[in-house]
């Protein structure tokens, strides 16, 4: 079985039928270290910048950029070391301005996207097999790896991150004491013009890129679980095209991984992608999870049992969602994501979230573009005013309990008094007069 599934990913260039195919090994058998651990001085690869101990970039040459092709494949390859547990990872695209010798990863002017997320089985490095490769479509990349405009303004990195903690490992595994080297990484692409139809979609807007959300302290309706983010569009556009990674994580008892819960999201209130994470038998994957877990157990499990409770596999990528939209006019516009039945057991566990925009558009229209609130909000934590310095005038502020009660409001100030407020978290409704509109959660020392 291990052998069928192993070469099944090894040839996903035969999605291209045997035609001619260009490969490109961008990442090859980088190490990746304890993710809680201050950033190690281990040598790095040739080509690479290390930007922790969890996330490697390697910068794309204008030539591996002109080799594009217009079907692309992505390949990821995990390497087992001294981490046995399921783990989050993710492939990102970084747009560094033009000629930047190195960034970081909260570097402001850079401009990511992720492209890919996936979850690490339960791997011992002693067992086969200690490899596991996730495989994804990313023929959209094409128009933009060949955009002239945005290759005239940033130099493009790609990153492979995978977190990982070597704590149980190193008691659990032969071979890991002492030792915080938790993972290895391998990426590669592929890409034919074989069969392909070349995307006209030359524009694209970072909306949200791995952000965290919850029902407790990172949501922007008090008590919901909800997420909305404002841009802006100086043209208009056509074929858009919305791509969204998300995944349900909490462990605890009747945490958010073990409830499959319908997530909806919209763009100016119209509901346009429904989806319940999950849905497949993990069976597949049961190979790469080569250590004893609770997840998969001893014994395979029917699809019914598989889809009744999990949102994803370890071992397995995660699903690329979307929806299209033929024309959307100039101007502001709202996206809003929403898992209304989430509970989040214990005001434990996260969402994590990333969507991004591809379309046409006529005009000047890339990566600069989305429109971000340029506004501070201090003090916080606080324990009278909050201050609110933005670029547009304040209409309103409104201040609500950590269950959505609204408890206060002034308008026409830049700043409101919750002084007689007692201590806890609180949530903040800001209204601009431009018409932004946006919450912010608040600490009362």
């Amino acid at each position: 079985m291990y052998q069928k599934l192993f070469f099944a990913s090894i040839l996903f260039a035969g999605l291209f039928n045997g035609q001619t195919t260009n490969r490109m090994n961008l990442i090859s058998d980088a190490v990746y270290y304890d993710g809680y651990a201050a950033t190690v001085s281990e040598p790095v690869p040739p080509g690479l910048i290390r930007l922790g101990n969890t996330r490697y970039a390697r910068k794309l040459t204008d030539a591996e950029l002109n080799s594009f092709k217009a079907k692309i494949a992505m390949r990821v390859s995990i390497g087992a070391l001294c981490d046995n547990y399921d783990r989050l990872g993710s492939v990102y695209l970084a747009m560094v301005p033009k000629n930047q010798p190195t960034y970081t990863t909260n570097d402001p002017n850079v401009k990511r996207i992720e492209v890919g997320r996936y979850i690490t089985p339960f791997m011992s490095k002693n067992r086969s097999p200690t490899e596991v490769p996730y495989t994804y479509d990313l023929s959209n990349m094409y128009s933009v790896f060949h955009d002239t405009t945005l290759r005239t303004t940033y130099d493009m990195y790609m990153e492979l991150d995978v977190f990982g903690v070597p704590y149980a490992a190193q008691t659990e595994v032969a071979g890991c004491a002492g030792r915080i080297d938790v993972f290895s990484g391998n990426l590669t692409f592929f890409s034919t013009d074989t069969g392909a139809a070349i995307s006209d979609q030359n524009s694209i807007v970072p909306i949200l890129t791995y952000k965290t959300l919850n029902n407790y302290n990172s949501t922007d309706v008090p008590g919901e679980t909800v997420r909305i983010v404002n841009f802006n569009l100086p043209n208009a556009v056509t074929n858009a095209r919305f791509y969204v990674i998300s995944t349900p994580h909490g462990a605890n008892s009747g945490g958010e991984e073990y409830v499959r819960r319908q997530n909806y999201t919209y763009i100016d209130d119209v509901q346009m992608l429904t989806y319940t994470p999950g849905g497949i038998s993990c069976e597949p994957f049961r190979v790469y999870n080569t250590q004893g877990n609770g997840i998969y157990g001893a014994a395979p499990k029917s699809l019914a049992e598989w889809t009744s409770w999990n949102n994803w596999c370890p071992g397995n990528s995660v699903p690329i969602r979307g929806f299209s939209m033929p024309n959307i006019t100039a101007g502001n516009h709202t996206l809003k994501h929403t898992i209304p039945t989430a509970v989040f057991n214990q005001q434990q566990g996260d969402v994590y979230l990333s969507v991004y925009m591809q379309a046409k558009s006529s005009g000047a229209l890339d990566v600069k573009d989305i429109k971000t609130v340029d506004v501070s909000i201090y003090p916080n934590p606080t324990s009278d005013y909050v201050n609110i310095r933005s670029k547009a005038d304040v209409a309103s502020i409104s201040l609500f309990s950590i269950d959505g009660k609204k408890l206060s409001e002034t308008r026409g100030e830049n700043r409101i008094d919750i002084s007689a407020y007692s201590t806890g978290i609180y949530f903040l409704n800001i209204v601009l007069k431009d018409g932004i509109t946006f919450k912010h959660k608040i600490i009362k020392k």
